[in-house]
């Protein structure tokens, strides 16, 4: 990691993914600075074609089912050297919603905030590691149900299997959430800048993790 200026995360991805809620287009990123949310990023895996799945008039109408997706189970990777300092496995993905039903599913979004972090991270990990003599925290949310692989306390590298992409928690289709803390507790947390090894993307934006 640098030694100076903001935290820089490898990608925590191979192959293709859009880029949405991204800082480098708006800080808060997500519109809002709770649970450390402010520099936050979203992740969408897509296909060959740029696309998170193809799109009819089904997907108007009609809630999908993940699995309909071809990024749902696509692994995840630690992005930072550190240590798992927590994880959460046991939520169901549910089903993707791209038109009338992401509708629904955003009139939902301030019950699920009420209900605290979990409710919107979903399924995650949350490694420790070092940045600047300090200790940070970073997150991988909305992962798939039963994938997660480490467990608490254990040392992880860069690259490192940590679990695959879901849609638990506050996601209209599978994507990865990524953010970085002052504190394990996004709830007590302030957000961390961080940056990737190409510089922060703009939203809809597609990056190649190789």
């Amino acid at each position: 990691m640098s030694s100076g200026g903001p935290l820089v995360l490898a990608l925590p991805f191979r192959g293709r993914w859009k880029v949405q809620n991204s800082p480098a287009d708006r800080v808060p990123s997500h519109g809002t600075a709770q649970f450390a949310l402010a520099h936050s990023i979203d992740l969408v895996p897509v296909d060959e074609h740029g696309r998170t799945a193809p799109f009819g008039l089904r997907s108007l109408v009609l809630p999908e089912p993940p699995e309909a997706f071809p990024g749902f189970g696509r692994e995840a990777l630690s992005p930072v050297d550190g240590v798992i300092h927590s994880l959460l496995d046991s939520l169901d993905d549910h089903h993707a919603g791209r038109g009338l039903p992401s509708i629904g599913f955003a009139l939902t979004q301030r019950r699920r905030a009420a209900a605290g972090w979990t409710a919107l991270a979903g399924n995650h990990v949350i490694l420790r590691a070092r940045h600047r003599g300090t200790e940070v925290y970073v997150a991988l949310c909305h992962l798939r149900r039963g994938s997660v692989t480490v467990r608490p306390g254990q040392e992880i590298r860069v690259g490192a299997p940590l679990g695959s992409c879901g849609n638990s928690g506050n996601s209209t289709e599978p994507h990865l959430h990524l953010q970085a803390m002052s504190a394990a507790d996004p709830s007590v947390a302030r957000a961390v800048p961080f940056t990737l090894p190409d510089g922060l993307p703009r939203g809809g934006q597609v990056v190649d993790g190789g």
